[in-house]
């Protein structure tokens, strides 16, 4: 399933991917269209805490616009030995790409993420909302982001939220894995968000950089702060048994697990989640027409890939 792509160029558009070795900057080399020029780098190619390394690759793509997918997402690991990497990469590093980019002329899509905010709101927040991060995390992001602000005014700040796909650890891996080791399984049921599905957050980027990539970066435009999850809004015990009937659908699974909902004082870990990260889309739909994803789609197609990768090895194990 795609989600609203649609590009139309007069030449070949270039855009550069940072992090391309991620949960989302592998969606968006594999999913865009044909005649796009799609140049992703990975951290080994292009360290973004290296501001030599950045201004050497943007000098030599000349890309029409700049995405940063790259982040340090271990939300636990940076509140110990991670933490250094962390502010480097989501706070230092993006200042790095956005300066970069304002020196070359470029428009930045940068990714961002419902983390920095404390979850005390009752409602979805919007983004005139106050951050508050209550980890490294979170706090590290909106360094990142108020890094891109000042620095770049041909931005797009995209903020997403509880991230799964085929590419990586993500919560719905965690799931697949538990349910495959356990009979009973426990869940916290006092987190509320939009899951996000990393193929349809490409094709938001893609869709994006369509519309920017022409812009004239010292005018006006689309630029600014934008909210992108899924609906409906759920919590992580409703999110499980979800990922476990599509488990069972698929084939990956043959039957799901006992679920027990828990308090998030069960699982005592280093980094403290927001209780509430469910985010207002509006604005993006008002200015690029670009809907909320319903997650449960998303969900199924993963869960339709890893089914069909595992028969694929299967088959390749009865050839051996």
């Amino acid at each position: 399933m795609r989600y609203g792509v649609g590009l139309v160029t007069a030449r070949p558009m270039v855009i550069a991917v940072f992090g391309a070795e991620g949960q989302v900057g592998r969606e968006i080399l594999r999913r865009a269209p044909s005649g796009l020029d799609i140049r992703g780098l990975s951290r080994t190619e292009a360290d973004i805490t290296d501001a030599g390394r950045v201004d050497e690759a943007i000098a030599g793509l000349r890309p029409d616009v700049v995405v940063n997918a790259a982040a340090f997402t271990a939300v636990d690991a940076a509140e110990g030995d991670g933490r250094e990497r962390a502010w480097a990469v989501n706070g230092t590093g993006a200042g790095h790409l956005a300066a970069t980019c304002a020196r070359h002329g470029r428009p930045l899509i940068h990714l961002s993420t419902d983390y920095v905010f404390d979850g005390e709101a009752d409602a979805p927040y919007d983004e005139e909302a106050r951050p508050n991060p209550i980890s490294v995390y979170g706090a590290s992001k909106l360094a990142g982001e108020e890094a891109v602000r000042d620095r770049l005014s041909a931005h797009v700040i995209l903020r997403t939220a509880w991230v799964f796909g085929f590419h990586g650890a993500n919560f719905v891996k965690t799931m697949l894995r538990l349910g495959g080791e356990r009979p009973e399984i426990a869940v916290v049921d006092d987190q509320r968000g939009g899951p996000t599905w990393a193929g349809a957050i490409a094709d938001t980027v893609l869709t994006v950089a369509a519309r920017i990539g022409g812009a004239p970066v010292t005018g006006a435009g689309p630029w600014g702060l934008y909210h992108y999850c899924g609906a409906p809004t759920v919590t992580r015990f409703d999110f499980a048994r979800a990922i476990y009937d599509e488990a069972v659908r698929a084939g990956l699974l043959p039957e799901a697990p006992r679920l027990v909902p828990v308090s998030s004082g069960h699982f005592p870990v280093p980094a403290r989640r927001p209780a509430n990260s469910a985010l207002d889309c509006r604005r993006l739909a008002q200015t690029f027409g670009i809907l909320q994803p319903d997650w449960r789609a998303g969900l199924a197609a993963m869960t339709d890939e890893l089914a069909a990768a595992a028969r694929a090895n299967e088959r390749q194990g009865e050839r051996r």
